[in-house]
């Protein structure tokens, strides 16, 4: 058996480092926000001829639609601005053919009113407010302990804080935006971290119900060596399949899923370096007591 917890306050300094780098950069270079919570209108043009990106924003400016943001890239013309209906669109594209005298061919047309934007900031948050609640109230009865529910949370908090500063990175050197895609990221990563703690904290269950006389460190201990191996391998099932899609992937879905292997491996770290000491410092002061 090793004794995994004897280097517990490493595991808290590394912690501690990547949140607080996270919450700089975000705080430092704060996120790129989809339509999906901003509104606006996403639209996206092939122009099979080289055309300066000032000269195509002197266009969208001249009809009255100033783009918030304009990318061209490989004849790929990436514009964000404020909502417009789609016989706007289709005179703005009729006016960008005739201007260049070139075909444009629409790629993408979205768009999502201010209204609909703020609602789906509202019940994205009220979704995770429910799914911790949820996963509370299921490991403070599955468990008979409090603590065990408590540890867990703390556990998917650290993950959620991770996700999101590294995110915050991908945001303002890529381009990646926070979309309804990433929320779903971040939900499944809660969800990932929570069942590999409940393996660790079953064990410890276990071991308790057999045997009263050890410590709950020795139990901890006891059950991550048991389940290390486990754990390691399940993640790394999962980690080579989200590298693929990550480097071989469309783009659409690319910061999707290297949101997910980022919560995959930090998933797989807080289980038994953070959950579990947590549980173990809990459960002394309650003997202590």
């Amino acid at each position: 058996m090793m004794r995994f917890l004897k280097f517990s306050w490493l595991y808290a300094l590394i912690s501690i480092v990547v949140i607080s780098a996270g919450l700089y950069t975000a705080v430092r270079y704060g996120f790129t926000y989809s339509i999906d919570f901003v509104g606006g209108t996403d639209i996206e043009y092939q122009i099979d001829k080289k055309i300066s990106s000032g000269d195509i924003k002197a266009v969208f400016v001249e009809q009255g639609m100033p783009p918030s943001t304009l990318r061209l890239e490989n004849n790929i013309l990436s514009v964000r601005l404020k909502p417009i209906n789609e016989k706007q669109e289709i005179s703005l594209r009729r006016e960008l053919e005739a201007k260049f005298q070139t075909p444009v061919k629409s790629l993408r047309f979205e768009t999502v009113g201010p209204v609909i934007g703020k609602e789906t900031i509202r019940k994205t948050f009220i979704a995770s407010l429910l799914a911790i609640l949820g996963i509370l109230i299921y490991m403070s009865i599955a468990f008979k302990d409090i603590f065990f529910a408590v540890a867990a949370i703390a556990a998917m908090v650290h993950d959620f804080f991770v996700v999101v500063g590294v995110y915050s990175l991908f945001s303002h050197f890529f381009g990646a935006e926070i979309d309804t895609m990433f929320v779903t990221a971040v939900l499944t990563t809660m969800s990932f971290s929570v069942h590999d703690t409940i393996v660790i904290f079953d064990k410890i269950r276990e071991y308790f119900g057999y045997d009263m006389s050890g410590d709950i460190e020795y139990y901890a201990n006891k059950a991550i060596t048991e389940t290390m191996v486990r754990s390691i391998n399940n993640s790394m099932t999962i980690i080579f399949m989200l590298l693929a899609l990550t480097l071989m992937g469309g783009s659409s879905i690319r910061f999707f899923v290297a949101a997910l292997l980022v919560g995959t491996i930090t998933g797989t770290y807080s289980s038994p370096f953070i959950a579990t000491p947590i549980l173990v410092w809990l459960e002394k002061r309650k003997s202590r007591k």
